[in-house]
This record gives C-alpha cells, structure tokens and sequence, in this order.
C-alpha cells in the first residue's frame, strides 16, 4: 500500500506464492443502483506520460497512475523529473470522488526558471490512514504540482508528499478487506474494515496479517480490543504448506485460557478468509494454537462473528395509527396483542429485540413520551422511569438485555432489561455526538460495536465503548458524505459496514453509504412520493420506507420499482428486529 510501512513483511510477501482457495463470506442482498456517485469516466491509469503532453494533461495522467502502489508508485513515478525523486508517496492517499480539474494556478509561469504550476482542485471524500483504515472527510480540495520542460518534455518537478487519487482508480487498485478484533464485552468477533492494493495478491494475506497484528482502526479504538498483546508477531514468515493450507507460525502471544485461543483463532481465520485464505494451520511457538485441531477454516470459527442477524421467522413490524401491526408474516397488519396493539397507548415508534422476544416502544401521552418495554409474543409492556418532550425509536442491544433512545435531542438513555429484575435506566456518555446538534434518529448495529445517528440533519457514525467500571460513551465520531446525501431524516443499518439513509433531496431519496463513508450509493427510488419520513433494513431483507402515500418494500436485483405494502399510512414507522 505504502512503502515505508510495509518494508517489515517484504520477505513474508515473498514467502506467500501459492495461497489458493476461496472462503465465501454473508453478503447482503444487492441494491439496485441509478448510478455511483463519485465514479467519474473510469479512466485506466496509464503507463507513463505521453510524449508531447502538456502540462494540465501531464499533471492529470500522473494523478490517475498514482492509483498503482506497484512498485513503490513506480507507475507514477515515471512522469517526475530527477528534482521530485524523493516525492514521499508513504505521506497520506487521498481519495477525490470522479470529477477533478488541472488548470494553471495563479501565477503559473516562473519565466526564470522554465517551470509551471499546475493546481489540482476537487472534492475530496476522505483518507487513507497508516492503518490501512479510510477515513471519511468529505471536503474542497486542491494542491500545485509544478512542473518543468526538459529535453523538450514537461516533467513535474515538485509534489507535495502524499498521493492524490480518484475514488474509481482507488476501487481499482484497493481490495477492502475485513480485519477481526473483539468485543470485550461478548467476547465475539467484529470486524473493522480496511483496505490493501490489489496487486501483488500474494501480498495480501500478509499484508492483512500485519494490519490484524498492529490492532483495530481509529474508528474501533476503545470498543474493540484485540487477543494478540503488542509484542505478539510472526515467529516465521508465513508459509503455504503441501497440502495448500497457509501456515502462520506465532510467538510472544501470553498465556491464554481456550476461549482467548479460540477468539485469537477466529481473529487470523476470519481475516484471511477476506483474502482468499481458505484453510489456515495456525501455531503458536511452532504447535497448535487450539490443541487437536491444526488447520482450521472460516466455518470452524463463524460461530464467534458477533453480528446477530434477525431470525428468519421474526416478523417485521410496523407502528400505524398509534397502534404497533406486523407487517410481513402470517397476518400482515393484525395489530400485535396487548396494550401497543389494541389502542391503550397511542405509539409513536418500537422495536423488537433480534429473536423477537422483547419489545420497546415510544407512546404518546399528552404532550410527553414514555417508553415501555415488555414481552414482543405477549404485547404485555410496563412504563419505564423515562420521561420526555421527544423521543427517538427505541434499538436494541444485540443480547437484547439493553434499548437506547434520544431524550429531547440530547440525551441517550440506556435502560437495562435482564428479565427477572425490574428495568433500570441509565445514561450514555453522548457529549461528541450531541454537540454537533440535535440527534433525531440513533440505531445501534447489530453486532453493537457502533452506532448511526441523524443529528442536525447530517449523518454521523460512532463507536460504543464500554469500560470496566459500567460506563458507556460514544467516541470516534465521523461524518459520512454530506455533499452527496443533504440533509438526512432517517437511517437504519443494512449490515455491520453498510446503512442506508432516506434524505430531504430531490435527486437521492434514498442512500447506501458504507459504513467507513468511501462509498455512495443512490437506491432506486420509483414510486416514491417524498418527502420521506422513516426507514427500515436488515441483512437478506428488502428496505422499507414511509413516503407519503404509505410503507413500501424494495428488495434490489431484478425489482424494477418500490412496492408499496400498506397504504394510506404517511405517519407509518416501520422496523425489523434490533
């Protein structure tokens, strides 16, 4: 990826030559797309300058090979001038989205020197960090290259340290891989994106093993924590053996209980299943990690991924008319039993745990909220000791033993479920989030390492980090793509790396945004009557939105067009389990 960083491993790259195999992971069922923003012409990084360029194009060119990491940017680096041969391509990776421009600068020629500037200007949608984590920073940019004529050819003579690159070459020459670390408090695997150049694919598995080695990404640091201690390393370069399973031999990893050796297990398994690794003979100081079993596979480890996905019998609901009705299933709109279904409390919102057995829900009482919390089979609820002007809808933990909702905008409470006692409440630490403005809408994920919110319209994300003591905060928080999707009104998690977003825009209704903000999504939005108000998502399951005619369904692939699902309910808040 960058050359400095990766000069430790250059022997264990050398080392992988036959890593084959395929580990198929879940993947979310497709969306249709309109169009992907940022794409731009999708133009292939060429090989070197043309001869006879001219400045402006010389400069472009350069900007799309900068995209090769091959060969330390040997691909760019073949339009610099012996003056720019210690360019620090190591600095930063800059992503631009697809449309860029190279025009003279101000004061272009330096008639004295025979040279030119030549400014790059853009949007740029974010950063690659050291860790191999993007960093979403959606903002103007642009930098002067100069460049100089010599033996009758411009050549750049000056750049600034770091690559620029467009979002397109970037998906062309980036593979994102999945690194897994741990959630300290279930003690399951999450993982945490990152990305790796595509070429050479031996590299990969190394390249992902010293990611996975040095720990999570900023995004994660706080709530996920990593098994392998910081002298832990390879204690040889990793190896394909015989019979084709990758050997990855360890040293200076601790002592470790079963479930640690376990957890460190699915840590290595998981993350070069994502590179194509698919059986792993995993040691430690040349034996076994986990005694009796020498090679593992991704199906050996799955059981710890911490994602909890709905269960496939767990109806979706939808809150209407004040009342709580399912919306797919067996009955769809019988109202559910009890005091949310039969009109004893006028509900705004709710939601189901992800085995469908509790349920939270925001009433209406006056001019007030309250939250109840019962059982989601029987419909029986009681009012907890929560009380506000507004209140967002409720979302679960994934143990489904804690639900989160915004007090009047500010203040995120936490109430505490484990069945026998009665429900206690809580406060998360939300101050970086709430500062930002009012939170309108707030969805924990599903593996419960991160959290989405809507707040003063924009989109946020945020990391849940708990410590020892009880506490729970809400930290590195970032900004996904406001250029692209405006002012937001509802989101909802897809997957662990993907939410989904209804908008007040006129072009974008409705928006997939992965969850580090490198990619843009524009979801078909036929049928639809803005301006909506409410969405709903889950793995393997379509999208609902409200609009103002109702709640309507798209499942992507060959679906040429929403399809509504209940009628004549503009106030409808739909929700899947979670």
């Amino acid at each position: 990826m960058i050359r400095r960083r990766f000069l430790p491993t250059v022997a264990l790259f050398l080392a992988l030559t036959g890593v084959a195999g395929c580990a198929s992971l879940p993947e979310t069922s497709p969306v249709q797309v309109l169009r992907q923003v940022g794409d731009g012409e999708g133009n292939t990084p060429p090989p070197g300058p043309v001869e006879g360029s001219n400045p402006l194009d010389l400069v472009r060119d350069f900007v799309f090979a900068s995209g090769s990491s091959a060969a330390e940017h040997g691909s760019a680096r073949r339009f610099l001038a012996a003056d720019a041969v210690e360019w620090d391509d190591a600095a930063t990776v800059t992503v631009l989205d697809g449309q860029f421009d190279t025009v003279p600068a101000p004061g272009a020629q330096d008639a004295s020197t025979g040279t030119t500037t030549i400014r790059i200007r853009g949007t740029a949608v974010g950063r690659l960090s050291s860790a191999g984590a993007f960093e979403p920073d959606q903002a103007t940019f642009q930098e002067d290259i100069t460049v100089v004529r010599r033996d009758g050819q411009w050549r750049i003579s000056n750049v600034p340290a770091g690559v620029v690159v467009p979002l397109s070459i970037f998906r062309d020459n980036y593979k994102q891989v999945r690194t897994w670390f741990v959630d300290p408090v279930r003690r399951l695997a999450v993982a945490d994106p990152r990305y790796v150049p595509s070429v050479p694919s031996k590299a990969q598995p190394a390249r992902a093993l010293e990611l996975l080695l040095a720990g999570p990404s900023g995004a994660l640091l706080g709530a996920a924590v990593s098994q392998f201690p910081p002298g832990a390393q390879l204690r040889s370069n990793a190896a394909v053996g015989p019979d084709g399973a990758l050997i990855v031999d360890l040293t200076g990893v601790g002592d470790l209980d079963e479930p640690a050796r376990q957890l460190m297990a699915a840590q290595v398994v998981l993350t070069l299943a994502e590179v194509n690794v698919a059986r792993v003979r995993l040691l430690v100081d040349g034996e076994p990690l986990l005694p009796g079993r020498p090679e593992l596979t991704r199906e050996d480890v799955a059981a710890l991924s911490a994602e909890v996905q709905p269960g496939a019998d767990v109806p979706g609901l939808v809150v209407a008319g004040g009342r709580v009705r399912q919306l797919t299933g067996p009955e769809p709109s019988a109202p559910l039993p009890g005091p949310v279904g039969n009109g004893a409390y006028y509900v705004e919102s709710a939601a189901s745990t992800g085995d469908g057995r509790r349920l939270a829900a925001v009433a209406r009482q006056g001019s007030r909220r309250i939250l109840l919390v019962g059982s989601g089979a029987e419909g029986s609820v009681s009012p907890v000791a929560l009380d506000a002007t507004t209140m967002t809808r409720p979302t679960w933990t994934p143990t489904g033993g804690e639900v989160w909702t915004v007090l009047n905008g500010t203040v995120v409470a936490r109430v505490l479920v484990d069945g026998t006692a009665p429900a206690r409440t809580g406060q998360v630490n939300a101050d970086q989030l709430s500062a930002l403005g009012p939170i309108r809408d707030l969805r924990l994920s599903r593996d419960g390492m991160r959290v989405v919110a809507v707040v003063g319209g924009a989109l946020y994300t945020g990391a849940v980090a708990r410590s020892i003591d009880g506490e729970v905060a809400i930290r590195n928080i970032n900004r996904l793509r406001p250029d692209d999707l405006g002012e937001v009104v509802a989101a909802d998690w897809r997957s662990a790396e993907s939410i989904v977003a209804v908008t007040r825009g006129t072009e974008m209704l409705v928006g997939q945004v992965s969850v580090d903000g490198l990619n843009v999504q524009q979801v078909l939005g036929n049928n639809l009557t803005p301006p909506l108000t409410a969405i709903a998502a889950a793995s393997n399951r379509p999208m609902l939105v409200t609009d103002q005619t109702g709640v309507w369904s798209f499942a992507g692939g060959d679906q040429a067009a929403w399809k509504q699902v209940l009628g004549g309910a503009p106030d409808a808040v739909p929700l899947y389990p979670g």
